[in-house]
């Protein structure tokens, strides 16, 4: 746990992820929530789709779950470059 927590804290998302499904089994759902939003915020979809399901079995907010999807569609566009639409067009 101390080498997620670690990860995290430098900024990997996928630690920053599997330290929010750790809270969401053991049933801390708060915390879950929170290192869930830190990663969805930065593009991450499997936390995107974490804080879904929190929302559709009541542990989080629409309000959460709306600021979980803003977070996520800044970052989309954050990462968009004219480049990366280049090459999806051309199938690279």
């Amino acid at each position: 746990i101390r080498h997620y927590e670690a990860a995290a804290m430098s900024g990997h998302n996928f630690a920053r992820h599997n330290l929010g499904c750790r809270e969401y089994n053991t049933g801390k759902y708060d915390l879950a929530l929170q290192h869930w939003m830190i990663s969805a915020k930065v593009g991450f979809q499997r936390s995107l789709n974490g804080i879904k399901e929190m929302f559709v079995k009541g542990h989080a907010t629409k309000a959460q779950y709306a600021e979980a999807l803003r977070g996520f569609g800044d970052a989309a566009e954050e990462m968009k470059s004219y480049q990366r639409e280049e090459a999806k067009r051309v199938g690279v």
